[in-house]
């Protein structure tokens, strides 16, 4: 009976640690591109939801002018098309599987729809594969950050947003310098752990050919017909990613939360 593991294994996929290294860094460029991605579009959607653009609220008003007591008219007046849109947005993409959308942009979008150049970027990253992937995790984490922007928004104090509009500032400007870096300071730590979360999700698009981590286990296990030490090897690598990120961000949230404590 074989053990479960063994050592005379490492030593040979010891030849293809190369293909390792290269998952390596096509995971954590695909983290940091999905980070941004999904950070520039949570800030898109967050306004969405926070918007207060009603189209038709002037039949909220009867003839004299004074606001409905209620009625199908009042409903409509209040339906804001924006947030309805950002919502329907976040429910749908934290409803679904991440590899149903990774599947749906790479084989529905990118597949069908728009045509990518193929080439490869540093010798070994396959950029027809690797910027659905990053368009699909982008969306997805989008999606949490969303709420994760919202939250952060809404926590500051509306007392806050008088004060600025008492200056004469606009709303704009209200959000832009008063009410985002106060936020942003207090979401920044989970905005870090999602750096962390997407560094483990990002697995998933080896199914679609990116050459990440994972793919360089699919690759070991077809060349030797070993799994088991691949998985550990790939286990590791994960671990020494995301552990140490997950120490920073602790680090970098003490910090931050020392000026606050009173």
């Amino acid at each position: 009976m074989e053990h479960f593991i063994q050592a005379e294994n490492f030593g040979k996929i010891a030849p293809y640690l190369t293909l390792f290294w290269q998952g390596t860094a096509v995971t954590v460029l695909m983290s940091l591109f999905t980070v941004v991605i999904g950070f520039l579009l949570a800030l898109l959607l967050a306004t969405m939801r926070l918007s207060r653009f009603c189209p038709l609220a002037f039949l909220g008003v009867d003839k004299e002018g004074r606001l409905r007591d209620g009625g199908v008219l009042l409903a409509v007046s209040r339906f804001n098309p924006l947030a309805f849109l950002a919502t329907a947005y976040v429910e749908i993409l934290r409803s679904t599987p991440v590899l149903v959308q990774v599947f749906i942009i790479y084989y529905g979008v990118f597949g069908a729809l728009v045509t990518l150049p193929k080439f490869t970027v540093l010798g070994f990253i396959k950029f027809e594969r690797f910027v659905p992937g990053i368009v699909a995790l982008g969306m997805n984490s989008g999606a949490y950050l969303c709420e994760i922007i919202r939250s952060g928004i809404q926590s500051i104090d509306g007392g806050q947003t008088e004060a600025s509009r008492s200056l004469g500032m606009t709303q704009m400007q209200t959000m832009r310098f008063i009410i985002l870096p106060q936020a942003i300071k207090n979401i920044l730590p989970a905005i870090a752990n999602e750096f962390v979360v997407i560094i483990k999700e990002s697995a998933i698009t080896y199914t679609i050919g990116v050459q990440d981590i994972m793919s360089a286990v699919n690759a070991v296990r077809g060349a030797t017909f070993i799994i088991i030490e691949p998985l550990l090897v790939a286990t590791a690598i994960y671990f020494c990613l995301c552990f140490p990120t997950s120490k920073i961000i602790a680090y970098f949230e003490r910090r931050m939360s020392r000026g606050d404590r009173r």
